[in-house]
C-alpha cells in the first residue's frame, strides 16, 4: 500500500511523489523544472531510481513540460491517455471551455501565452485506455482512472485509502480560484461532472488537485450539488 504523500510545485503545476515499494509521481511540471525536481528529491533523501513510473493527467504543458527530462534522469517510464499521445509527440494544444466567468473571461489571454509554450517531446512508454489500471507491481494500492472532462484524456490517481490526484478536474489557488472547486476550464463540463461522480463512488477523502493544495472531497460534493441545481 502507499505509504508517504510528497507534494510539491514545478511552476505552475503541483507534482505528488507517492511511495510504496517505488515511487510512482503524478504529473511533470513545466518545461525546464529538471533542476528543482533533482533540489525536491534531495531534500527528500530520494535516490532517482526509485521512481519507476510519472502518470500524466493530461498533456498539458504545465502537467507534461519537464517529463522527459525527468523519466530521461529517473529511467521512469511515462503512461498517458491514448487519446493524448500526439500533443506529447508531435505538439498541439487541447483548448478547454471556460466553464465560470473567470474562466471565459480568462481563456483567451491565458490560452494564447499557453500556445506559444515548448517543451521536449517524448513516446510515452504506457497508454492508458479507459481500463482501469492498477498499480501493485509499484507496492501502490491503487488505481489510474480515466476521467475525461478538462480534456478528454484526463486522468486521475487514486488511492484505495481514499486519496485522489485528479490534475484538472479541480483547482485550487491562483491564477485559477481563490479558494479550492470544480476546474474553470473544461472541455465538457458535463462530462467532468460525470467523471467526479465515478469517482466519489470510491469512498474518497482527500483530493490533491493539479494546482494548489489538497481539500476535503467534500466541496467537490457540494459543487456538484451546486452545479446540479443550476443544469
Amino acid at each position: 500500500m502507499a505509504g508517504e504523500i510528497y507534494s510539491f510545485r514545478l511552476g505552475l503545476n503541483s507534482c505528488y511523489l507517492i511511495r510504496g515499494t517505488d515511487i510512482v509521481m503524478v504529473d511533470g511540471g513545466n518545461p525546464n523544472k529538471l533542476g528543482k525536481f533533482k533540489r525536491v528529491l534531495s531534500k527528500l533523501n530520494i535516490s532517482p531510481d526509485k521512481i519507476k513510473l510519472i502518470i500524466l493527467t493530461h498533456s498539458h504543458f504545465d502537467h507534461s513540460g519537464s517529463a522527459r527530462e525527468i523519466s530521461e534522469f529517473t529511467g521512469a517510464k511515462i503512461a498517458i491517455h491514448e487519446s493524448e499521445r500526439s500533443f506529447v509527440e508531435t505538439g498541439g494544444i487541447i483548448i478547454p471551455k471556460g466553464v465560470n466567468a473567470w474562466g471565459k473571461i480568462t481563456k483567451a489571454p491565458f490560452f494564447a501565452i499557453f500556445r506559444r509554450v515548448n517543451f521536449p517531446r517524448f513516446t510515452p512508454d504506457i497508454l492508458i485506455t479507459s481500463e482501469l489500471y492498477r498499480l501493485d507491481e509499484y507496492g501502490i494500492k491503487g488505481s489510474i482512472i480515466h476521467t475525461p472532462g478538462h480534456t478528454y484524456g484526463s486522468l486521475s490517481v487514486v488511492l484505495d485509502t481514499g486519496e485522489a490526484f485528479v490534475g484538472c478536474m479541480a483547482h485550487n489557488g491562483l491564477p485559477f480560484r481563490f479558494s479550492p472547486g470544480l476546474p474553470i476550464y473544461a472541455l465538457d463540463i458535463k462530462t467532468l461532472i460525470m467523471s467526479w461522480r465515478k469517482l466519489i463512488e470510491m469512498d474518497l477523502t482527500m483530493i490533491f488537485p493539479g494546482h494548489g493544495k489538497p481539500f476535503s472531497v467534500d466541496i467537490i460534493r457540494r459543487a456538484i450539488r451546486k452545479y446540479s441545481t443550476k443544469a
